[in-house]
């Protein structure tokens, strides 16, 4: 085994503890400060055009229905993630593991979460593109590359810089986005009314759920608002409102102001339908452009319009860029056992966005978003089951998570096994295997089964799967007398590096290892016997 995974591995304030437990001594911002970051995150554009796509497809009021199942299923999924990401300072990966997985049964859904993060950095990458098209004339391959070249600097040093950059930019992106619009509403009413009148054919099932698969796709964004929340600091009686409050609007509440912006770019592409057409309509730049010429000088339009989209295209993909890192950190360093350090991965997934872009991936957004829904729905459902069911109320599943390796079975058939069957089965529904009557009902094939199959599964196994061992040789509790994880600090024999008590588990060499170097031992020899 290498003496250190790497020298990048004990730069944490770099790496921003990537496979690790987030300790409190880095934890030093206000739970406000977290939540706000973290819905910084939410500026994206793609929205606007999702729900412009549905609405032109199906009607308003299908549409509007579409978002609203949408919402209610990501935010009751979403909740049991985000408190655990915030109660025990771990990301979605690490959550996963532990919730019925497996230590190796995870890296699937880590490359999942990946493709999520360099599919939406595309997505929002080329809506940037296309204001910087417009405004200025830029070609949309130069767009593209300067989309994404621009990221770089501000992902770098993670969450200290990502900090600033949310909270600093909330203000005016919220200014640039909701004033127009009621201006729009107080100045045209009848625009109102004219939105919620389109294609008013009556209640269309099908249609509902084929919207509802759309706006499920962004089921995943969970796991980048996780990546936000695990900074959260202890929750103790001084402030345990505000952490209550930011866990919440931060986590899941998330999709209420997705669903909002959903609803918003509705709106707007109907009001700017007969001007700009169907095709343009779903483009946020014509969109917000369109709007202000109702109430500004024609000089400050296009600067203002462009001014919002490439704020919101930053705030978005910063996020997208640094999750992606994570992601792919995760799965390549337990695959290998090399940890090549985060900053490597940032290249890799912006390399990634921008081929996609550069093909032109934007020009079928609804399709790709509908497809790849099914596969992120069953992984966050059959993790929130996990939690939700298994862990509180069969107490079959271990209640405090664990993700280090030795303490987990590699795989566990629990959370694989609901995870391939849902993902399998929905995306056989989606694509007509079943028959087209079916054909646009796989958002509920993809909820409903891991709902099921996850609690049953624990059930057949008896909870056998979910720990190789009960006990890491460390006589310490992992968490204090408030409930939060222990902040005492442990010497790694192999890194020499101090962490705190949940990132240490006893080597079978003797002394304490942290988990990183434990996932980069590659023979095995400080991996504690299973018990």
């Amino acid at each position: 085994m290498e003496r250190a995974p790497a020298p990048a591995a004990s730069k944490e304030t770099l790496e921003d503890y990537t496979l690790r437990f987030a300790p409190r001594t880095y934890r030093r911002w206000t739970p406000a400060v977290v939540g706000a970051s973290a819905l910084g995150g939410i500026a994206y554009m793609a929205d606007f055009s999702i729900g412009a796509g549905i609405a032109l497809t199906h009607g308003t009021g299908n549409a509007l229905l579409a978002i609203g199942f949408a919402a209610i299923v990501i935010f009751v999924t979403g909740f049991p993630l985000a408190y655990y990401a915030a109660r025990y300072n771990i990301d979605l990966d690490l959550i996963t593991r532990g919730s019925g997985f497996g230590y190796y049964g995870s890296v699937i859904t880590s490359v999942i979460f990946a493709s999520f993060t360099f599919i939406f950095f595309a997505l929002e990458g080329s809506i940037m593109a296309q204001g910087l098209r417009y405004a200025l004339g830029m070609p949309l391959w130069l767009g593209y590359l300067a989309s994404t070249l621009v990221i770089i600097p501000l992902v770098i040093y993670g969450m200290k810089v990502l900090a600033k950059l949310q909270s600093w930019t909330n203000p005016l992106w919220l200014l640039l986005m909701v004033a127009p619009l009621l201006f729009l509403v107080i100045a045209e009413p009848s625009s109102v009314s004219r939105w919620l009148a389109y294609g008013d054919t009556g209640v269309n099932t099908a249609a509902v759920m084929l919207g509802a698969g759309v706006c499920l796709s962004l089921m995943g964004q969970i796991g980048e608002q996780i990546d936000y929340l695990r900074f959260m600091p202890p929750r103790t009686a001084a402030n345990r409102r505000a952490w209550w409050t930011s866990v919440v609007m931060a986590g899941p509440g998330w999709v209420v102001f997705g669903a909002l912006k959903q609803a918003i770019g509705a709106f707007l592409a109907i009001y700017v339908l007969d001007a700009v057409g169907k095709v343009a309509a779903v483009e946020p730049i014509e969109q917000f452009t369109g709007v202000f010429k109702q109430f500004m000088p024609a000089w400050l339009v296009v600067p203002l319009a462009l001014v919002l989209v490439v704020l919101s295209q930053v705030k978005i993909n910063v996020t997208n860029a640094y999750s992606g890192s994570l992601a792919w950190t995760n799965s390549f360093t337990r695959v290998t056992k090399h940890y090549p350090g985060r900053l490597v991965f940032v290249i890799v997934n912006l390399a990634i966005a921008l081929v996609l872009m550069e093909a032109d991936m934007f020009s079928f957004l609804n399709n790709l978003l509908s497809f790849y829904s099914n596969c992120a729905m069953a992984w966050v459902v059959t993790v929130a089951a996990d939690i939700a069911i298994n862990k509180y109320l069969l107490k079959l599943s271990p209640k405090q998570p664990e993700f280090r390796r030795g303490m987990l079975f590699a795989v566990n058939p629990v959370g694989v096994g609901s995870f391939l069957a849902s993902s399998i089965l929905s995306i056989s529904v989606y694509f007509g295997l079943f028959g087209a009557a079916v054909q646009p009902y796989s958002p509920l094939v993809a909820v409903g089964i891991p709902i099921v199959l996850t609690p049953l599964l624990a059930v057949v196994t008896r909870g056998r799967f979910y720990l190789r061992r009960t006990d890491d040789g460390i006589a310490e509790p992992m968490l204090d007398e408030d409930g939060n994880p222990s902040g005492t600090r442990y010497d790694c024999v192999v890194c020499a590096e101090s962490y705190e008590r949940p990132d240490m588990t006893a080597s079978a060499q003797g002394g304490e290892i942290c988990s990183l170097c434990l996932s980069t031992d590659r023979d095995g020899r400080h991996v504690l016997p299973a018990t």
